[in-house]
């Protein structure tokens, strides 16, 4: 747990994707760090060649679940990294705790001497510091394309996903990459847990009810329904029920509460709560 590797990948922007570049503005760098337990995956660092992106105008980035920065051509720079290893070192200090950072030498990778993370470079083609390429990176951009692929513009009254829509997309993907499979790739690595180290549950991700739950948890209300028919309800008290809403209204209700959320938010955890309000969504209209 006290071990972290960080590296970078890139994913692609949708076409036509609102608050992209004036230039190529195709490509999104990604920052990845995790621990080899895969209990601890650091919130994203986003590098777009953007410097002013509009959709990001009024949106409290200090407490968003990812972090956005520009740099040339998108690349993630010596300096951008050095703030990150910097935000990275404060984050563990105001832990308690002391961990060993492994990462690629790199010209981007510049050494730090930090209070609380301690530096290893390898070089880059030993297999040790790649436990990210090892199916971590990949897993994520298969989450992110998921996520892209059941993008609903009828529902959500909206074209294509804009750069905020991505950045969310891709803080879901990286919730979604499961810490057994992060164990798996720094194992493939090199890094051997201690015998007396616990197993990785391969439970479902917490926090998301499964279709069977939910049929389950709406039986009660149904009774209830049932319930409060046969004591008599008149015709006046279900002429007071409003209509289901459609799909497109729900969609825009959660538009809306993002958006507030994306304003007001005092915690980067209160959007974990609202990703899987929106999965559990998807799954009920999914059927």
């Amino acid at each position: 747990a006290e071990i972290f590797a960080c590296g970078e990948t890139a994913v692609l922007l949708p076409p036509g994707a609102p608050g992209k570049g004036e230039s190529s503005g195709e490509r999104l760098t990604l920052l990845l760090c995790t621990n080899a337990s895969g209990s601890e995956k650091v919130p994203l660092r986003a590098v777009g060649d953007s410097p002013r992106p509009r959709c990001l105008r009024g949106v409290n980035l200090e407490q968003m679940p990812w972090s956005y920065r520009a740099g040339s051509l998108a690349d993630l720079t010596a300096p951008l990294f050095a703030e990150w290893l910097r935000e990275f070192n404060e984050g563990m200090r105001r832990q308690g705790k002391s961990v060993l950072l492994v990462l690629a030498k790199h010209e981007a990778h510049p050494y730090l001497q930090l209070s609380n993370v301690r530096m290893v470079f390898v070089p880059p083609a030993t297999a040790l510091a790649q436990p990210l390429d090892r199916g971590i990176a990949s897993d994520l951009k298969g989450h992110y394309r998921r996520r892209l692929l059941r993008w609903l513009p009828a529902e959500r009254g909206a074209g294509q996903p804009s750069l905020l829509d991505v950045l969310h997309m891709l803080a879901q993907a990286w919730g979604d990459v499961h810490p057994g499979l992060i164990a798996g790739c720094f194992r493939a690595a090199g890094f051997t847990p201690s015998a007396s180290a616990e197993a990785v549950s391969l439970t479902s991700a917490p926090g998301l009810l499964s279709r069977e739950q939910l049929e389950r948890d709406g039986d009660p209300a149904e009774a209830d329904g049932d319930e409060g028919m046969a004591e008599g309800e008149d015709a006046g008290e279900l002429a007071a029920v409003p209509p289901c809403p459609s799909e497109r209204e729900v969609w825009r209700s959660l538009a809306t509460l993002r958006r507030y959320l994306e304003c007001q938010a005092t915690s980067p955890d209160l959007f974990q709560a609202f990703y899987e309000l929106e999965d559990a969504v998807h799954m009920v209209s999914a059927g």
